[in-house]
């Protein structure tokens, strides 16, 4: 099949198609005498594969590390569970880190309420200038930088 019919059946575009080619993830495909790319069967469910694992949170390094060794006839079904339970724990973490953000956050938002109730509405407060802030600053390096962005 030419590459516009695995892009409709795979449901991924043909540029998408093209990019898992560059970066190792698809095996480049045979070309017809016009330079038409003609992909096996197998290619929409290679792409299935791919999409799948990139869903659960694999990067496209780490799927293609897993394709490699089953192109070359490995079983890589441990690494995968390996990497898969790696990934559930950096979640866990990850989930700990935003409690401990909210816990503060919240904290931070008591002291303002507090000073907000001791002051006129039409006095300024600055609240992003006080040192409650403090608080938030021992947030997690990665909760910090989502918030910039």
């Amino acid at each position: 099949m030419r590459i516009g019919e695995l892009a409709r059946v795979s449901g991924v575009s043909a540029d998408t198609i093209r990019y898992y080619e560059r970066i190792g993830l698809m095996p480049a495909p045979r070309r017809t005498p016009s330079g038409y790319r003609e992909y096996p069967a197998g290619a929409a469910n290679r792409i299935r594969i791919i999409r799948n694992a990139a869903q659960l949170g694999f990067p496209l390094e780490e799927i293609a590390k897993v394709l490699r060794i089953r192109d070359s006839g490995g079983a890589p079904c441990r690494q995968v569970r390996d990497y898969a339970r790696d990934l559930v724990e950096g979640i866990e973490r990850r989930i700990a880190e935003l409690k401990a953000e909210r816990k503060a956050m919240r904290k931070m938002i008591a002291a303002w309420d507090s000073v907000l109730v001791r002051t006129s509405p039409e006095t300024p407060v600055h609240l992003l200038e006080s040192d409650s802030l403090a608080v938030r600053r021992t947030a997690p390096k990665h909760a910090r930088l989502r918030q910039s962005r």
